[in-house]
């Protein structure tokens, strides 16, 4: 398979129109210098300096956007490219396995290059190969008159049409001698979500396919998606068949303004997510369950560790607790969850002089747990660069393999999502030669040779009260065998 020469002419095309935005926007910074030695009075030119100066910054904005989106235009090329000269390096006698881990690998590579997560990555690729595919935005992306984020909804509102349609709905919009060319403003002068609108209303009029059956290939794909968020926070969304969406909201709704009242201090936008914590926790959903208020939530219950500094846990300092899956949480939360989820949460108690873990609850005394769950702990995630899986069915595998003398310890274990996991064994992505430690994860080199740094937690010694000194031990053991003769 060869490499086509309009993708080489193409990329020059763009290079030579990034060097004229570069210019028109140095011509702007030199226009702004010299109105600044001219003086206030515009040099007695009459020029309002200050209206020339607004004005200068205004186009220097739309300058930035152009450039912005003819850069985009030579990533997505040069994204597409690698798959492309990928595939032409892979000896035609190659298998359909070694096929797929040689592209996993390139997009890996990508993922390092651009500092993204594997995910992120993957999608970026596959999105910078449909632009490429259509030409019409892919040209107009080039020329700044569109945004990455106009070309990406064209991606998106033309997946799933034959390449007939996706041509008839590119054409619609990016073709003013198409028939029945879009009217009004042109994509790029549109905020991208105005523009999605547009897009998806021209779709569902021509998909060929029903909306009946495409909405039963949807429903196929619902689920359920998890997000961390800051101070302890985090979001659910739930994707959905719109009949079944609507009806959770109306319940939830319909059941907040029930519970308002001159008593109840929480607002309707409060109660609501109250009410779905509570009831796919399990409160209220029956008349024996000891609790029928549906806006109670109570105390979850899951297989998570919880990683708590020791002078936190007992109250002494406020410091923030790890909550693995999740990040920071505040102190009286791990409090809670040690205190009221102790079937379920498995404490890590954190050395208050150097971040690293002192203990695991005393429940995990099988050796193989034990170790599964200090890795987990270790290493937070898949150690693979840019992988963001915490997924518990990550796997703890052998750094040096067992049949080459890998030895069972932290220093020669790491967790691995299964995706990674199969990578690693089927391409040249290796482990750092500089093994793992108690308290780092590894590190990985690509088959290109570039080394990414493992990712650990970077924990940081605990916050010591006032009359607790990190050179007084004896206090701070006396604390930690009164806890722990109580736990």
């Amino acid at each position: 398979m060869g490499i086509s020469s309009g993708a080489v002419s193409g990329s020059g095309a763009g290079m030579a129109g990034v060097h004229a935005s570069v210019a028109a926007l140095d011509a702007l910074f030199l226009e702004e210098a010299a109105l600044a030695s001219a003086g206030a009075d515009g040099a007695g030119a009459g020029v309002d300096v200050l209206q020339r100066q607004y004005e200068i910054r205004l186009e220097r904005l739309a300058g930035y956007s152009k450039l912005e989106s003819m850069i985009a235009a030579a990533k997505a090329q040069d994204a597409a490219d690698c798959i492309r000269i990928q595939q032409a390096m892979t000896p035609p006698e190659a298998s359909v396995p070694e096929r797929t881990y040689a592209e996993m690998s390139v997009v890996e590579e990508i993922a390092g290059v651009l500092a993204m997560s594997s995910a992120s990555a993957g999608a970026f690729v596959r999105e910078s190969q449909q632009v490429c595919s259509l030409p019409p935005v892919m040209d107009a992306l080039a020329a700044g008159a569109i945004s990455w984020q106009h070309a990406r909804v064209v991606v998106d509102e033309t997946e799933g049409l034959s390449p007939a349609g996706a041509a008839s709905l590119v054409a619609h919009f990016f073709d003013p001698h198409a028939p029945n060319p879009a009217r009004g403003a042109a994509p790029g002068k549109l905020v991208p979500a105005r523009f999605r609108a547009k897009a998806r209303a021209w779709r569902e009029r021509h998909h060929p396919e029903s909306i009946e059956t495409r909405h039963t290939k949807g429903a196929a794909d619902r689920r359920m998606e998890y997000r961390p968020d800051r101070d302890g926070m985090a979001r659910v969304t739930l994707y959905l068949p719109g009949d079944t969406a609507s009806a959770i909201w109306n319940r939830t709704t319909a059941t907040a303004r029930g519970l308002q009242g001159p008593d109840e201090p929480r607002t309707l936008t409060q109660l609501r997510p109250d009410i779905a914590a509570s009831l796919l926790l399990g409160a209220g959903s029956s008349p024996h369950s000891g609790n029928t208020d549906p806006g109670k939530v109570p105390t979850p219950r899951a297989d998570v560790l919880v990683m708590v500094p020791v002078l936190s846990l007992l109250g002494l300092t406020e410091e923030p607790a790890e909550l693995d899956g999740h990040g920071p949480i505040p102190a009286s939360m791990a409090r809670r969850l040690v205190a009221d989820g102790a079937d379920s949460f498995y404490r890590v108690l954190v050395d208050p002089r150097d971040g690293a873990p002192l203990e695991i609850g005393r429940r995990s005394y099988r050796l193989p747990e034990t170790i599964k769950r200090w890795i987990r702990m270790r290493d937070g995630k898949c150690t693979f660069p840019g992988c963001t899986n915490r997924s518990l069915d990550n796997d703890t595998d052998h750094l040096q393999a067992w049949h080459n003398g890998g030895e069972t310890g932290a220093s020669n274990l790491g967790q691995l999502c299964p995706k990674h996991h199969r990578l690693k064994h089927h391409s040249g992505w290796t482990p750092t030669p500089t093994p793992a430690t108690t308290n780092e994860p590894p590190g990985w080199t690509s088959p290109t040779g570039r080394h990414y740094n493992p990712e650990q937690h970077d924990p940081k010694p605990t916050h010591w009260p006032p009359g607790i000194l990190p050179g007084k031990r004896s206090l701070l053991e006396e604390a930690l065998l009164q806890h722990l003769a109580v736990c």
